[in-house]
């Protein structure tokens, strides 16, 4: 971390997307509880349900009137292209899979990115009704309080944290995964990337493999992690982009098995 970057960081963002979040999930859940409708997107497991458009539409509505002149991406489609060279990426519910079948494990997402990096993420947890909040010049934290820094493991006393379909364990992809899970103490696919990642900030896992990750999945996860200390990587392999993300060397080996040859 470094003073420029931490000068980026206005309090009132902070507040922001902290609230942002909080309004999303706690919608999100109390739709849930009323009962939604869930359509399909690409395939049986992308699924998308009417709490998802709810949510986003009120961190949209929000963001346009507050934030008028930054950008904004959203998963469900909500996009605004600003002029003050700032960006705001939304994912509503991540973990729909999960919210609509009763597992614990969702939560609402927005992330801060300017031209030059990451400024922020924030995450809320309905269920916990817990609140994350950091970035790469902003002190991660949980509900206000700070988390420890990440204590640096290697992948063999670790467990990886990972979103691969089924249909991909086979072939190129799947032999690279194998490759580069192979040296870990457990592997995990619980269905929410920024949860997986907050749960990498307090220590949970140690780190995070996937590939083709979006930009509202990846930068509010992404941002916490930086600020407990950890690392972000991309890397091409199997004919694919490749994201990694935890603790520093649990990242290196996992990066370096991904790209060695069988």
């Amino acid at each position: 971390m470094t003073g420029v970057a931490a000068a980026r960081i206005d309090p009132d963002d902070e507040l922001l997307a902290a609230a942002l979040v909080r309004e999303a999930g706690t919608l999100a859940r109390r739709m849930r509880a009323a009962g939604v409708e869930v359509g399909r997107k690409t395939s049986v497991s992308d699924v998308v349900t009417e709490a998802d458009h709810a949510a986003e539409a009120l961190v949209v509505d929000r963001l346009r009137r507050e934030r008028p002149d930054d950008g904004l991406v959203g998963e469900e489609g909500a996009a605004h292209r600003g002029s003050s060279g700032r960006e705001w990426f939304v994912d509503p519910v991540d973990g729909t899979w999960n919210f609509v079948h009763g597992v614990p494990w969702w939560c609402s997402a927005v992330a801060l990115r300017d031209a030059d990096d990451l400024m922020l993420g924030a995450v809320h947890d309905p269920h916990a009704q817990t609140t994350y909040l950091g970035g790469p010049g902003l002190a991660s934290t949980r509900d206000g309080v700070p988390l420890a820094p990440l204590v640096d493991r290697p992948l063999a006393e670790t467990g990886v944290v990972t979103y691969l379909h089924p249909p991909l364990y086979a072939g190129p992809i799947g032999e690279a995964f194998g490759r580069a899970v192979a040296g870990a103490a457990t592997l995990r696919m619980l269905g929410s990337m920024s949860m997986d990642c907050v749960a990498i900030a307090e220590g949970r896992f140690g780190a995070l493999l996937a590939h083709s990750v979006k930009p509202w999945d990846e930068f509010p996860g992404a941002a916490i992690i930086r600020g407990v200390g950890g690392v972000t990587r991309h890397l091409t392999a199997a004919g694919v982009d490749w994201y990694a993300a935890g603790a520093p060397t649990a990242v290196d080996e996992l990066c370096a098995s991904l790209v060695a040859q069988a």
